[in-house]
């Protein structure tokens, strides 16, 4: 006799892609957070806090690692690896120490803006690198794109620096990534290992110049500057799960989930300058992502039901 019971197949895949929805947000607020936490830290100078950003993140992950038995993989990287570490740890420093600077320097809307904008210069570079065909909504949002770059550079009288180095260095960190044959949690600690003489090198001359503020500014300093290694280390942790359990389009959404809110606390708690020309230029800025996104929601719906056709 044949079971009618009702199949709980989908039961255990419903419930890791809740999951990973669940680790995709923490990770997206936690980084939208980064205004709040980082702002804590103005009596120490961005590159004082990259460097302890760098030295105790690099700390944490190596327990990570240790404990999940994966430091052997570190001494079996090839050349060719550890090129593209390097490679990928010049661009995340230099994503950082830019987005230290505009968060202690109060541009925490600018910061905002640059990663808006990163998605479409993903786009653009994988055009200019790869050769990577555009479809016309995507030629569009580029447009768009460009035209609000300029609205603001008017608008600042100057072009935004700060969010297009964190655009254009998040977009070459991540076109780096893809082509890394490790994972995150690896990643992040080889990223560390390359980075940490320089730390290091810098948090030693500071010591013995009496320039630093680590052991200067009372334990409460002191504290927020060892938490910037987890703090670092928590969302690309969460991240990593939930790229493994989330479509890559939900993924795609959860993005605008950073910026949206360390645009609002630049705007609602530290009261930027925001006039309406600004207001114009991110308008801009957020009809090309919905033009871009929708494009790509769209596509993808079109690989799904190609792949499900032909099976």
């Amino acid at each position: 006799m044949s079971d009618l019971r009702p199949q709980r197949t989908g039961v255990p895949e419903a419930r890791g892609a809740a999951a990973g929805a669940a680790c995709g947000v923490g990770a997206y607020t936690i980084w939208g957070a980064f205004p709040a936490f980082f702002g804590l830290l103005g009596d120490a100078g961005p590159v004082e806090i990259l460097a302890h950003r760098v030295v105790w993140t690099l700390v944490l992950m190596l327990a990570v690692s240790a404990i999940a038995g994966r430091l052997g993989r570190l001494r079996r990287l090839d050349r060719r690896t550890w090129a593209l570490v390097c490679a990928a740890s010049a661009a995340i420093a230099v994503n950082w120490g830019t987005y230290i600077y505009g968060v202690v320097s109060d541009r925490v809307v600018e910061t905002a803006l640059g990663y808006f904008v990163n998605p479409l210069v993903s786009v653009l570079l994988g055009v200019v690198l790869f050769r990577e065909r555009l479809t016309r909504p995507q030629v569009l949002a580029l447009v768009l794109a460009a035209v609000a770059v300029v609205v603001i550079t008017v608008d600042y009288g100057h072009p935004p620096y700060i969010a297009l180095v964190l655009a254009f260095s998040f977009a070459s960190y991540g076109l780096v990534k893809k082509v890394v044959p490790l994972d995150a949690g690896t990643s992040l600690t080889a990223e560390g290992i390359v980075a940490s003489p320089f730390a290091v090198g810098y948090l030693v001359f500071l010591a013995a110049t009496g320039a630093g503020t680590f052991l200067s500014e009372g334990p409460g300093h002191t504290a927020l500057l060892l938490a910037a290694g987890p703090v670092t280390a928590l969302p690309l942790l969460l991240f990593a799960v939930a790229a493994q359990r989330v479509p890559l389009s939900t993924m795609g959404m959860l993005q605008y989930l950073t910026p949206a809110l360390q645009m609002a606390w630049g705007v609602l708690v530290l009261h930027e300058d925001m006039p309406a020309s600004r207001w114009v230029g991110f308008a801009l800025i957020w009809v090309a992502l919905a033009i871009f996104t929708t494009d790509a929601l769209a596509r993808a719906r079109r690989r799904r039901a190609a792949g499900v056709a032909t099976r």
